[in-house]
């Protein structure tokens, strides 16, 4: 009998070990999060938002969750498929730039529209974010949604003298990013050539492009101040145009992690991360702004004037979008007076 309950002891013993050493295994879970994005590790989304994200997330996590970064598409595919690969699982979380799709997120091209955004990618991105709340919780409703963001003031990029006036935009031939920039600059009197970001530097090069429209950020990165000889700005407290982009995670890779690293990834997202990603644009819009006049190349400020003149087109273009989208069943109206709201809303804060 002694003997028989040794054994019972000896055994719920083992038991309780056994269960303990499966809780801390539990426990101390460790997972690697692959993300890709697009564009060079020099970027300053790359620099400023993505490393210090990801430093922030492995250590809010106590080192339990690993993540690794891969510039310039390394785990393969286009700039296009990100939003799917994100989707489907190919990566863990990466960053998406919905205009490369045209017509598939409509609602994202509200912040795409001329003179929408603020000069503030920080304030811009805030109210990216509730924006995006309100309006694409379904639309975006097959990932996880990190941060939304836009990027600062858009420039004129071009070789020979800077564009001045409205007749100079005829005849040239402009890399445009999104369906809206891509429609203003046609408008303007320009050919626009829509391609991803990392095929401007080889268009310059090979003469398929005259220049571009991208922010000062991305211009060291692409070697834009070595191939360009001009930026013009087009001044004033708005936007010539901007790009919305997603900092997504994989549905199924989230929901796996147990509760306490779903809360590691929930605190490094939503209002305050889209700032930060918006703020990141910023820094970089300054130190690209110095490298590109440092290299010798002329900075033109537009004349009053001649902004005015393409704000009346712009905001032709807007109305337009309007009728457009509300033709499709969505609110087009509701959706600008919100984004107009919030935008100022945030730049009243950041000011």
């Amino acid at each position: 009998m002694t003997a028989f309950l040794r054994a019972g002891v000896a055994g719920a013993m083992a038991g309780a070990i056994a269960l303990g050493l499966s809780a801390t295994a539990a426990f101390s879970q460790e997972v690697t999060l692959r993300c890709q994005h697009f564009i060079s590790p020099k970027g300053s989304v790359p620099q400023f938002f993505m490393e210090p994200w990801a430093k922030k997330v492995e250590a809010d996590s106590g080192g339990r969750i690993k993540v690794e970064l891969y510039p310039a598409m390394q785990l393969g595919g286009k700039p296009p498929a990100l939003y799917d690969q994100i989707r489907d699982g190919v990566i863990d979380c990466g960053w998406a730039l919905p205009a490369y799709t045209p017509g598939r997120f409509p609602e994202t091209e509200v912040f795409e529209l001329p003179f929408m955004t603020a000069n503030s990618a920080e304030a811009s991105s805030k109210a990216a974010w509730d924006f995006t709340e309100k309006y694409m919780g379904e639309r975006l409703g097959d990932i996880k949604v990190m941060a939304v963001h836009v990027h600062g003031p858009g420039v004129i990029f071009k070789k020979g003298p800077a564009i001045k006036s409205l007749d100079d935009f005829k005849g040239l031939k402009l890399r445009g990013p999104s369906r809206q920039a891509n429609k203003l600059l046609e408008t303007l009197g320009a050919t626009p050539v829509g391609m991803p970001v990392p095929a401007f530097p080889e268009a310059l090069s090979k003469g398929i492009v005259d220049g571009g429209v991208i922010p000062y950020e991305i211009a060291p990165a692409l070697k834009v101040q070595e191939l360009t000889n001009s930026a013009t700005e087009v001044g004033g407290d708005r936007t010539l145009y901007n790009t919305f982009f997603i900092w997504g995670m994989n549905k199924a890779s989230y929901d796996k992690l147990p509760d306490d690293l779903k809360a590691v990834i929930d605190a490094n997202s939503g209002l305050a991360t889209s700032g930060l990603a918006g703020a990141a644009m910023d820094q970089g819009d300054v130190i690209g702004k110095e490298v590109y006049g440092k290299a010798g190349n002329e900075i033109y400020v537009m004349d009053e004037a001649t902004r005015d003149s393409i704000k009346a087109i712009g905001e032709a273009q807007t109305k337009a979008w309007i009728e457009e989208v509300t033709a499709k069943g969505l609110d087009g109206q509701a959706m600008v007076d919100d984004a107009r709201a919030l935008i100022e809303k945030y730049s009243s804060m950041t000011n």
